[in-house]
């Protein structure tokens, strides 16, 4: 069999592939798409690879890691961006894509959407609460200021501290417009925080982070996470100036206070120094004055108590003249007092001679010796009756006596049980023929037999027995009880008298009593 011929040019696959791709690098050499992003990733190599899709169709984009670096907005599923490339083909996987080279929201209402949506996020999480701001310090020593070191907002920041209370002020520089500048406030912010107090660099007492005016997509950078994250942990008290007094961004949400504007803010963190100062001078006369009036009240106050006062000399002469009356007896006491203590001892030291002494001391002796011996012999006598009294029950407890003791009580026990049961079963008799005898008589008493020999019991609709026939009214709805249930009637009566009473149903499933007659 022969090969098939034919005039066909044959390629390899990576000829096609490059041929292709070249095609359509020529016919899209470049172009703007809009759509939505779908699918984003973010490797370690600094690339980003993301999805352009509508409700028909997808397209793979790639932005090369030094187009990512310049991006005006950072992609995020599900916003609508105008991405601008070029279109060209992976030959490695026979698939086309779009090289980006910039990425722009697509109108400000789809910018405005993702605000939206980023604000409910962070509030849900509880970054705008208002338990979370801080006040501002009355009179800070230091002030940082978060913005562009070259535009007119850190001059007119600058002036107007100046003219109202000159401070030190410091500068971080960031660029507030472009794809850098969310990160860049973001890092100023917790720059500042960082700064230890007492360090060779003085830590703010207040912050400031600022901008001019302009649209929604320049104050974008002040609208992401790291901006308002870093703004709500921020431990210096912050205030937000972004903007022109209509514009607003997320920065101020989470800032402890919103100004106005950049000037506004200068004038919310540091008061008017001439203020201040024409305060103080008006406290101080205030002070002074009442100082004045407090002194020169209490000297009045005290001249008048004062006055009411007796002399000193007034006050110690009586206390003199009693000190010196006793001072002139004190001395004729004491020696009278001697005296009589000298006449005290003597008469006691003519009784307290050594030979009476002597004297006393032997005879204590001896009835300490006499008493001794008489402890001693009443002791002995003690002691042999106690040994004597022992000795009679140590016969009286032999082993033997105590088993006979045990034997004899061990007899004596099991004779009292025999009794105790003979008496119980006696006893129980007794009991159990009277209950028999009280159960005959309850029998004899009871209606029931009479109920048995064929009468019956009327009862009306209490319950109560019917003892008269008159008693019952027409109409009256009775109740009659035989020996084997009992039925309801109704009385019926006319002139000539009551007549039988008739039986509407029975109370019991055997069915109605109709041989038993009325008792009427």
């Amino acid at each position: 069999m022969s090969e098939t011929q034919s005039n066909v040019a044959e390629f390899s696959v990576s000829e096609i592939s490059f041929s292709i791709k070249r095609t359509m690098e020529d016919a899209f050499g470049y172009v703007r798409v809009r759509g939505e992003l779908g699918r984003i990733s973010r490797p370690g190599s600094g690339h980003i690879y993301l999805d352009l899709k509508d409700d028909r169709s997808v397209l793979s984009g790639v932005i090369w890691r030094g187009a990512a670096s310049k991006l005006k907005i950072q992609p995020e599923q599900g916003l609508e961006v105008i991405a601008t490339g070029k279109i060209t083909t992976f030959p490695g996987q026979s698939k086309y894509q779009m090289v980006i080279d910039s990425l722009e929201p697509a109108g400000a209402g789809a910018l405005m959407a993702l605000l939206e949506e980023r604000k409910k996020k962070l509030a849900a999480e509880g970054l705008f609460a208002e338990e979370r701001k801080r006040p501002l310090p009355p009179l800070p020593s230091v002030i940082g200021v978060v913005t562009s070191p070259t535009g007119a907002v850190i001059r007119d920041i600058l002036h107007r501290i100046t003219d109202r209370f000159p401070l030190h002020v410091l500068v971080w520089p960031v660029r507030v417009q472009g794809e850098t500048s969310g990160a860049e406030v973001a890092n100023g912010i917790r720059g500042f925080n960082a700064l230890q107090p007492g360090g060779p660099i003085p830590r703010p007492d207040v912050l400031i982070v600022a901008r001019g005016g302009g649209s929604i997509e320049d104050l974008w950078g002040f609208n992401e996470e790291a901006v308002v994250r870093a703004a709500a942990d921020s431990q210096i008290p912050l205030i937000s100036a972004v903007g022109h007094e209509t514009d607003w961004t997320l920065i101020d949400l989470a800032a402890d206070l919103r100004a106005p504007t950049p000037t506004g803010a200068a004038e919310f963190a540091v008061p008017v120094k001439a203020e201040l100062m024409a305060m103080v001078d008006d406290r101080s006369r205030r002070l002074n004055s009442g100082l004045v009036r407090f002194v020169t009240s209490r000297r009045t106050e005290l001249r008048a108590a004062s006055a009411a006062l007796p002399a000193p000399q007034d006050l110690l002469a009586l206390p003199r003249q009693k000190f010196d009356t006793l001072a002139s007896s004190l001395e004729r006491a004491l020696i009278v007092s001697t005296r009589t203590h000298r006449t005290h001892y003597q008469n006691f030291a003519g009784r307290l001679s050594p030979l009476l002494l002597s004297r006393l001391s032997t005879k204590a002796r001896q009835d300490l010796v006499q008493a001794s011996e008489r402890k001693q012999r009443a002791l002995q006598v003690a002691v042999s009756q106690k040994r004597h009294a022992f000795e009679a029950l140590a016969v009286r407890l032999t082993p033997a006596r105590l088993a006979q003791q045990t034997t004899l009580g061990t007899e004596r026990l099991s004779g009292l049980g025999d009794r105790l049961d003979r008496a119980y079963l006696a006893r129980l008799s007794q009991e159990k023929a009277r209950l028999d005898g009280l159960q005959k008589l309850l029998k004899s008493l009871s209606y029931k037999d009479v109920l048995a020999r064929g009468y019956a019991v009327v009862r009306d609709d209490s319950g109560q027995p019917v003892r008269s026939a008159a008693a019952i009214a027409s109409g009256a709805a009775l109740a009659i009880e035989l020996a084997d249930g009992t039925v309801d009637a109704v009385a019926l009566s006319d002139s000539a008298g009551p007549k039988p009473a008739k039986v509407k149903k029975p109370a019991t499933g055997k069915g109605p009593a109709t041989s038993q007659g009325s008792l009427f």
